[in-house]
């Protein structure tokens, strides 16, 4: 989203409305609430936010932002959670999903009452509090409802085309609809305590004035409609303004501070690499390690690996760093030709990156929206959560992906190398790849031009930030 200040005599009114920002303690989320901090920060609207320290600290060392004037204005809030554990996540466990973190997601409900004296001591001093939180964050902002001078906002962290259709579904799809042909299902996308903790906000996200969505009309516009006809309601308005990190990648950092990736992809051919990573809440088994190495190498293609084992809770609290799982003598066989990375890595760099021609990826939402918007087709891995479905929005109704897994909860089979080498050189060499590459330069046009000045994700921004501070 391209970002800008208006001047200082326009701020009269907009100085008393001030807006609490609450994220959900995961990466993507804590992620895309900073960035739309920055977004509303740069209309000169005083932002604070607030999470427990550990987030907090979390989110500044990874944001990759290219407003660093709005980031410098947002005020922090380190608001205390009881200790909580913090294990290694666990690669052999039955389901991908990271229960690793429940804990650090129980401690989150313990920050209702720091964030209600929060509230309080801003909404004392101001005409109007606005508070944006996470959608799975209702109950700990619950009390908003009965401060006088203070209104709530959910923000949803996946595509409304999931949102939609994990709402239908749990609702026991209590209304017809035309349901795409081949729709993973529900089951086994989340544990029982997730879907514990999802059922618990519902109650108070009654209390919401309205709702925000990091998606883009030019995606899916149908499915963000669908969502406020079917779940938000007709009473409470819905903003898509995203994406929120679109990501004009920040030209201005000096060359010498450039990630060593990205110097190894200067010197490549145009759309010649994949890029391959399964986000910050995915661990593989070493027997998935060894094949993907093994696929990757067969397929003869240029790549860059991230390989990194899932956040812990607190990803302070002593690096594990687990035994390495490569065949032996992997990475001296594939010099030159791949690339293994084993630590954070600057995705949306490596993405815009000319040379980048592909990305193989467990389809979190973010990671999604930021290979559309770089114009790279994907090669759809999902593993847990809303990614079944976000991996079906990008294969089968958007077709920028080819899908190298289908999706099957629980299913032990691991992908055999040969599967994995098939999956690349049809995303990078074959006609089929070439013409998912063209559509998803098309898309990302579309969604570049969205966040531009006069575009609708832009006016959707707008029209937000003209309804707060009415």
């Amino acid at each position: 989203m391209e970002v800008h200040n208006q001047h200082p005599s326009h701020d009269s009114k907009q100085a008393k409305v001030v807006v609490i920002m609450v994220p959900f303690p995961c990466q993507s989320h804590l992620n895309q609430v900073l960035h739309l901090s920055c977004l509303i920060s740069s209309y000169n609207i005083p932002v604070h936010y607030a999470c427990s320290a550990t987030h907090v600290h979390q989110a500044k060392l990874r944001f990759n932002g290219i407003n660093s004037h709005a980031f410098a204005q947002i005020h922090f809030h380190e608001l205390p959670t009881p200790h909580f554990v913090s294990p290694p996540p666990d690669p052999n466990a039955l389901s991908k999903f990271p229960s690793h973190l429940q804990p650090s997601f129980e401690a989150s409900l313990h920050l209702r009452d720091p964030m209600t004296k929060l509230l309080h001591k801003i909404s004392s001093t101001t005409r109007r509090v606005i508070v944006v939180h996470d959608a799975l964050m209702a109950y700990v902002v619950q009390d908003t409802a009965t401060t006088p001078n203070a209104e709530s906002y959910s923000f949803n962290a996946t595509c409304a085309f999931t949102c939609f259709f994990d709402g239908w579904q749990m609702m026991g799809k209590p209304f017809h609809v035309d349901k795409p042909k081949g729709l993973p299902s529900f089951e086994g996308c989340y544990p029982s305590e997730i879907l514990n903790l999802i059922t618990l906000q519902t109650k108070y996200l009654k209390f919401t004035s309205g709702s925000i969505l990091n998606s883009c009309r030019s995606i899916e516009g149908t499915y963000i409609d669908l969502m406020k006809a079917a779940l938000i309601g007709e009473d409470k308005q819905q903003w898509a303004m995203g994406p929120l990190n679109s990501g004009r990648v920040d030209d201005s950092k000096s060359s010498n501070s450039q990630h060593k990736c990205l110097d190894w992809l200067d010197k490549q051919a145009t759309n010649s690499v994949l890029y391959v990573s399964f986000g910050t809440t995915t661990s593989m088994t070493d027997q998935e390690i060894k094949e993907l190495a093994m696929g990757l190498e067969q397929s003869g293609q240029k790549f860059i690996w991230v390989l990194r084992d899932a956040d812990k809770g607190d990803i302070f609290a002593g690096d594990v760093k687990r035994a390495e799982a490569l065949p032996e003598g992997y990475e001296e066989r594939v010099e030159g030709v791949g690339l293994v990375l084993r630590d954070w890595a600057p995705q949306l760099e490596i993405l815009a990156h000319r040379s980048t021609g592909g990305f193989m990826s467990h389809c979190g939402w973010n990671s999604c929206q930021e290979s559309i918007t770089m114009g790279v087709p994907i090669a759809a891995w999902p593993m847990h959560s809303d990614q079944p479905k976000n991996a079906f929005l990008v294969t089968d109704i958007l077709k920028v992906g080819a899908v190298v897994k289908q999706w099957a909860a629980h299913e032990e089979e691991v992908v055999a190398s040969s599967t994995i080498a098939k999956a690349v050189k049809r995303l990078m060499t074959s006609t089929e790849g070439e013409e998912l590459r063209k559509r998803a330069e098309e898309l990302g046009g579309a969604v570049q031009q969205a966040v531009k000045e006069g575009g609708v994700s832009r006016t959707e921004l707008d029209s937000f930030i003209a309804h707060i501070t009415r």
